[in-house]
């Protein structure tokens, strides 16, 4: 199995490597990168170009490590050995089974993504770190011991919000995704939008990175946000002409999709007051 990219996703050749080293040595893959930089994509990629089924696991700041196990339901047992019912008589009808027991028990090997592991607590990746390891876990309620058929070739993303301890960075292949370059990025645009005038891209393109460099930004627009805000100007069919900034604002032509938040916004306005009051 070789991932190289596929026609709906531009790989960078470390990228390429990093995917095959994980599924050579049959070990996590840990990708982290700025929001948007197509972290998520990845494993869908991944799945698709090598043909395997995807199976997805959005962690939230509330998800327990137990729950990509199985979950026992205690209470509706409880309601129904009260009603009488018939089934209460074997525990399998209220376990639940998590995305990593889906993915064990697959008759074929799957893509497993964990998705943003930094948003739950600390103690989430060290709880997950035997059964990653072994691939394998018990199930204390019927006794049974649950292991995979086919290892799966899992990718964890991370948004860097938080630390991952050190025992859990071990048994990983890690990659960080560093923002495209404005060729690799030209090439990341012309998949999402085919034959786009050149003079309005490298103008639009400017302006982005001018954007992205711009000192006190405290986010900087990323690689789906581009994507948007081509989207928009090809809506609108705007020139490159169009993108000129008058001095009157320092603000880009439907900056809404690329400036996320009022601070930034405010920014680029103080930055256009400067500039008249120094003509």
């Amino acid at each position: 199995m070789k991932f190289s990219g596929t026609d709906a996703y531009v790989a960078t050749d470390d990228l390429t490597v990093a995917v095959n080293a994980a599924v050579t040595l049959e070990r996590p893959l840990l990708v982290k990168g700025e929001p948007g930089t197509g972290k998520t994509e990845l494993a869908k990629q991944v799945a698709q170009a090598l043909e395997l089924e995807m199976i997805e696991w959005h962690i939230k700041s509330t998800t327990k490590a137990q729950q990509g196990l199985y979950e026992y339901d205690a209470v509706s047992r409880l309601r129904d050995s009260q009603l009488g019912e018939e089934r209460v008589h074997d525990v399998k009808n209220y376990i639940k089974r998590g995305k990593l027991w889906q993915a064990f028990e697959a008759d074929e090997k799957v893509v497993l993504l964990i998705d943003e592991i930094d948003k739950a607590d600390i103690e989430f990746p060290n709880d997950l770190l035997q059964e990653l390891d072994r691939m394998e876990f018990h199930v204390y309620e019927t006794g049974e011991t649950i292991s995979a058929k086919h290892r799966p070739i899992v990718i964890i993303t991370s948004n860097n919000e938080k630390e991952l301890p050190d025992a859990f960075l071990r048994r990983c292949f890690f990659h960080y995704i560093r923002f495209p370059d404005v060729e690799t990025m030209k090439q990341i645009v012309e998949v999402h939008h085919p034959g786009i005038k050149g003079e309005l891209l490298t103008t639009a393109l400017t302006q982005f990175y001018e954007i992205r460099e711009q000192t006190g930004l405290k986010k900087k627009p990323s690689t789906s946000e581009v994507l948007d805000w081509l989207k928009l100007l090809l809506a609108e069919d705007l020139t490159a002409a169009d993108l000129t900034r008058d001095s009157t604002s320092a603000l880009p032509k439907l900056h809404g999709a690329l400036l996320k938040n009022e601070q930034d916004v405010h920014l680029f306005e103080r930055l256009a007051f400067m500039a008249r009051s120094q003509r």
